[in-house]
């Protein structure tokens, strides 16, 4: 059974390992999980288990790669090929933006019609962190477009969500084979604290 839906802040997200993850059903069914990234092909299966769970099913890539696989649509991960992937899936799918070095290739890629933004490498970054913070900070506190920050640790996930991130993409460490289930609730548990935080504050 699915955790409840959180009233306000953020959502999570996965960005899958290049090999995906066996347990995937788990982990979805262990939080709010809105949406879920595949590094590399995913395979049949697991593009059910997310889509059958309404969860947006993404790939980083090319747009051929989520006709291919009937995905809900694609990360970019290189900034100069998101002007091809917006007019070759828009309206019909997701677009979101990675890859982004700074604050004006993030507001570009707003500015382009991404369906978010997301800030730190796919793989996770947990030394960068601070940048990655910074970022969502300064994303959320200025512009409508959803933002993404990704996280490595729990610290990271409430750090993220306290910014004002509208999702907080787990990764890296959080996902490592057979952890990824209690590593998702236990992220459901600090958006909570950070709820609660924002709303005391």
């Amino acid at each position: 059974m699915s955790a409840p839906l959180p009233p306000l802040g953020a959502r999570l997200m996965m960005i899958l390992p290049q090999a995906g993850m066996a347990d995937l059903g788990a982990c979805l069914d262990a939080g709010d999980v809105a949406a879920v990234i595949w590094r590399g092909a995913p395979a049949p299966e697991q593009v059910e288990a997310a889509q059958g769970r309404d969860v947006a099913a993404l790939v980083e890539g090319t747009p051929a790669g989520v006709a291919a696989a009937r995905l809900d649509g694609a990360h970019v991960s290189d900034p100069a090929a998101l002007k091809g992937a917006l007019a070759a899936l828009k309206p019909g799918a997701i677009v979101g933006a990675g890859g982004l070095a700074n604050r004006h290739d993030a507001m570009l890629a707003g500015e382009s019609g991404a369906d978010y933004v997301l800030f730190g490498p796919l793989a996770g970054d947990a030394a960068g962190f601070p940048r990655t913070l910074d970022l969502a900070t300064w994303w959320a506190e200025l512009f409508e477009v959803p933002c993404v920050g990704v996280a490595t640790s729990l610290d990271e996930v409430e750090a993220l969500a306290r910014a004002g991130a509208d999702f907080v993409a787990l990764s890296g460490p959080l996902l490592e084979a057979g952890r990824g289930p209690q590593n998702v609730a236990a992220a459901m548990a600090r958006l909570a604290v950070a709820r609660t935080g924002e709303a005391g504050a």
